[in-house]
């Protein structure tokens, strides 16, 4: 395993691994730490809220949370792999059916993903119920800008006609806003699908207090596309993740088992 560099301050990028096996463990414990974020950020609810993450070996196939573990007690070893369809490749239990068809629709669409992300947060549910994109109103929500897609139909994809219908929709977007549901974000890694979902909620958060309080003014439109551009590329990204990584390996070192 290797790590690269870029220009810049961000000095640090996702590593580099010599076989599947290791880039495959590294998904795998990375995604079962995202879970375990997301549970304690509130995410969790229920049954609901699933994570995807592309084999690293075989590329139509998936590693996702199963349905009836808890995001914040979620293992390596509860993970299950899936094909496009929501056949189990490996473990015994099931994974959320709709949640399959659309990730695996986006999975599809965007080659160049790793992994796709949406739960039921609060602030995320809240905002899709206006149906229209966060605005540049803060330097954090300005990653945004224009890296929004807003999906009106379908708002449940029964069928992978659907499903693709949504993929379409999503587009090259980094995150998108289905309308009366929630939230969903995508990434060429984990952790930077991670970080975007959570960033997205926060501003979604953010939107919704101040228009409670009034009519916020907005970053001009230039401005706020060269902070999209620096702050929500990938490798920014996936370095805002890194001090939340350290913190769950810390308080919850049994994800890894």
């Amino acid at each position: 395993m290797s790590k690269g560099s870029t220009s810049g301050f961000i000095t640090a990028t996702a590593p580099v691994f010599d076989t599947v096996e290791e880039e495959r463990q590294h998904r795998l414990e990375r995604l079962a730490g995202v879970c375990r974020i997301f549970g304690h950020a509130g995410y969790s609810v229920g049954l609901l809220g699933h994570i995807t993450v592309r084999d690293p070996e075989h590329h139509d196939r998936l590693w996702a949370n199963p349905m009836g573990v808890s995001f914040s007690r979620m293992r390596v070893s509860d993970l299950v792999q899936i094909d496009h369809r929501g056949k189990l490749l490996h473990g015994d239990r099931p994974v959320n059916p709709v949640g399959v068809l659309l990730h695996a629709a986006v999975h599809r669409a965007r080659p160049d993903l790793v992994a796709v992300c949406h739960a039921h947060s609060t602030y995320g549910s809240a905002w899709s119920a206006f149906g229209r994109p966060v605005d540049p109103i803060t330097q954090d929500t300005a990653v945004f800008f224009e890296q929004q897609a807003v999906i009106t139909e379908p708002r449940v994809a029964a069928n992978p006609d659907q499903a693709d219908q949504f993929a379409a929709a999503f587009g090259s977007h980094k995150v998108a806003i289905q309308a009366n549901h929630g939230i969903f974000s995508t990434g060429r890694t984990i952790d930077e699908a991670a970080w975007w979902f959570i960033s997205m909620d926060r501003a979604c958060h953010v939107q919704l207090l101040a228009q409670a309080a009034g009519s916020p003014d907005r970053w001009p439109d230039d401005m706020a596309r060269g902070l999209s551009r620096g702050l929500g590329s990938p490798e920014f990204g996936w370095l805002s993740f890194q001090p939340l990584w350290d913190e769950i390996t810390a308080s919850d070192p049994d994800l890894f088992d």
